[in-house]
């Protein structure tokens, strides 16, 4: 017995060597993505029969942000369109989206026009024929306090023209208008609206950078949003976190495949470890078998004779080790 449990140890042992740990699932947090950046309310209401038709529109996308990150339409002559952040998946998408309804009635009432930008997606309607804003119009920047010169930033601004580059080439050849990565310690982030082309984007893009260049200066931080386009950066002294230092929302993908594979290496050589064990046990108990039956003798009667070393103890009760 001392023999079967010190193998039963063995085997446990090795199985919890080789199983891979089982690591948390990780959820997007909600308030990290629906705290409110800014709103902008028109200053005109909304009279009928537009404000009738206002609230089964924006149900219908928020129902549609369940399915994808992007929709535009136009119903009763109103337009409403609602994006979210690239890297979402569409359960935080919706999320997101749905908290909007509610306080766009809290924050602007029944107006011809609004906006409302939470740090994870946005939405915004107007009245066919409401004055329309350019693609590249400021309509809110927030830029850090600190700055450059409070240490940590030598060479900060060739390290944020190289990450706008970055940006500028990863909205255009990522897909999805959406990009982010880090550069030398500086995190970039930068989407454009999803019916852009994307030459529009770029410009866009291009548009916002310059933008936060002028209005932000020195700041190592900093959200700049136009009408169809937004960026945002923040420079780590001591490096990017690691939740932000996905390179794109492609690369995000591939990180995750790289994750699986990873997983099924290692639960592979955990599953053949362990059989390989099971099989060197099963081998050891057949061959003391074997060697028990061959001490087991018979005599002239055709009796068995039982010595001393063929019985093993349990519980006080001689057996038989057959």
């Amino acid at each position: 017995m001392g023999i079967l449990r010190r193998k039963h140890f063995t085997l446990l042992f090795l199985f919890t060597l080789f199983t891979p740990p089982l690591r948390p699932a990780t959820l997007a947090s909600a308030a990290e993505t629906t705290t409110l950046v800014y709103k902008g309310c028109s200053e005109q209401k909304l009279q009928d029969p537009y404000s009738q038709s206002l609230k089964p529109l924006l149900s219908s996308l928020v129902a549609e942000s369940a399915q994808k990150g992007f929709a535009a339409t136009t119903q009763s002559s109103i337009t409403a369109v609602y994006q979210c952040r690239g890297d979402l998946t569409n359960s935080d998408c919706y999320n997101c989206v749905s908290k909007i309804p509610s306080m766009l009635d809290k924050l602007c009432g029944d107006v011809a026009a609004a906006r409302v930008q939470l740090s994870g997606c946005y939405l915004r309607y107007e009245v066919v024929g409401f004055r329309q804003v350019p693609q590249t119009q400021l309509l809110y920047k927030v830029c850090g306090s600190r700055k450059v010169s409070d240490g940590g930033g030598g060479g900060f601004e060739a390290r944020r023209d190289s990450a706008f580059q970055m940006v500028e080439n990863g909205v255009q050849s990522g897909g999805g208008l959406f990009y982010t990565g880090s550069y030398q310690s500086l995190y970039v982030l930068g989407q454009c609206e999803g019916d852009l082309g994307n030459a529009d984007c770029v410009a866009c893009v291009k548009s916002a950078e310059e933008q936060a260049k002028g209005q932000c200066g020195d700041s190592i931080s900093a959200q700049v949003y136009l009408q169809n386009c937004y960026i945002s950066y923040s420079f780590y002294p001591n490096g990017v976190p690691n939740p932000t230092m996905s390179s794109s929302s492609g690369s995000g993908e591939h990180h995750q495949h790289t994750e699986k594979t990873v997983a099924l290496v290692v639960g592979g050589l955990a599953a053949l470890g362990f059989f390989i064990v099971c099989l060197l046990f099963l081998k050891s108990v057949l061959m003391k078998k074997r060697g028990k039956r061959s001490d087991i003798q018979r005599d002239s009667k055709g009796i068995l004779v039982i010595s001393e070393s063929d019985l093993w103890y349990e519980n006080g009760e001689n057996c038989l080790l057959v």
